[in-house]
C-alpha cells in the first residue's frame, strides 16, 4: 500500500510562515509522499514562494508539486520553480518522477494544466487566433501528460497531479458559466487512455472533493477550501483507494 498525502491551494503569502509546518510533523509515519496541486502562493510572488520554500524543507517525506494559475500571475513562475526545487520539492510540467518505497513504487506525471471545458460545452481550435491559442494550450498540455504518462512503467500505480479539474464532477458548487476556466475534457482523455489509479487536482475552491473520469478514474480535488485540513491521506493499494483526513 502506498500512501499519499495531497493538498492544494495553500496560496502562501509573506504572513504564512509557521502555519503549514506544524501539520507536517511526523508526516513520514503517516504518508510515503506529500503531493502539492497548484497555487503554491497567494500572487505568483518568488517572495511567497520562499516562505512556502521554508515549510518543506528538510521533510523526511517526499514532496512532488506542479504550479497553479497564482504562481504564473508575476511571470515569475521560474523563479518560484527553483525556489520550491532547491527546497528539495520535485516540481512537475509535462515530466515524471518515480518513488521506490520499501516493497513498491509509484509513479507521478504532472501538469498545471488548463482550462476549455467539458464534452458538450467546451471551446474549440476555431475562430479568433486568441481562442485558437486558448485550446491549443490545453491540448498541448494534454500531449505533454500523455508522455509523461508512457515513460513510467504501467505495471505500477501511476498517479496523475494536476492543478486544473480533468473533469465537471469534481467542480458542482461551482458556478457554471466559470467551468470552461476551471478545467478542461482533454486531461481525463489522457488519464483514462493511460489507466491511471488517480488524479489530484486543485483550482475549484467551492468544488466537490470526489469525482470519477468517464474511464472510471478516481478523481479528488484538494484544494485546502474544500478539504478543509492541511492535507488528506489517500491510499493505493490491492484493493483500491482508500482515504482519511489526517
Amino acid at each position: 500500500m502506498i500512501r499519499l498525502a495531497a493538498v492544494g491551494d495553500v496560496h502562501f503569502g509573506l504572513d504564512s510562515a509557521n502555519t503549514l509546518r506544524p501539520h507536517l510533523e511526523g508526516l513520514s509515519e503517516r504518508a510515503d509522499a506529500l503531493l502539492l496541486a497548484g497555487d503554491l502562493t497567494r500572487s505568483g510572488r518568488l517572495a511567497e514562494a520562499r516562505v512556502l520554500a521554508d515549510e518543506l524543507r528538510g521533510l523526511n517525506t517526499p514532496v512532488v508539486a506542479v504550479l497553479g494559475n497564482h504562481d504564473y500571475h508575476c511571470d515569475e513562475q521560474d523563479e518560484i520553480t527553483n525556489a520550491i526545487a532547491d527546497a528539495g520539492v520535485h516540481v512537475l510540467e509535462g515530466d515524471h518522477i518515480r518513488l521506490e518505497f520499501d516493497n513498491d513504487a509509484i509513479g507521478i506525471a504532472g501538469v498545471k494544466g488548463f482550462g476549455g471545458g467539458f464534452a458538450g460545452a467546451c471551446g474549440t481550435e476555431f475562430g479568433e487566433p486568441e481562442m485558437k491559442s486558448f485550446i491549443r494550450h490545453t491540448r498541448t498540455t494534454a500531449e505533454r501528460l500523455a508522455k509523461a504518462l508512457d515513460q513510467l512503467p504501467a505495471n505500477e500505480q501511476r498517479v496523475v497531479l494536476m492543478h486544473y479539474s480533468p473533469i465537471k464532477g469534481t467542480l458542482l458548487g461551482e458556478r457554471l458559466e466559470i467551468y470552461p476556466f476551471l478545467g478542461s475534457y482533454l486531461l481525463a482523455e489522457v488519464a483514462d487512455r493511460a489507466g491511471v489509479s488517480i488524479i489530484f487536482h486543485g483550482h475549484a475552491h467551492g468544488g466537490t472533493e470526489k469525482g470519477v473520469t468517464p474511464g472510471g478514474v478516481h478523481v479528488r480535488n484538494v484544494a485546502q477550501p474544500v478539504i478543509k485540513h492541511a492535507y488528506n491521506l489517500y491510499c493505493l493499494g490491492g484493493n483500491g483507494l482508500s482515504e482519511a483526513s489526517p
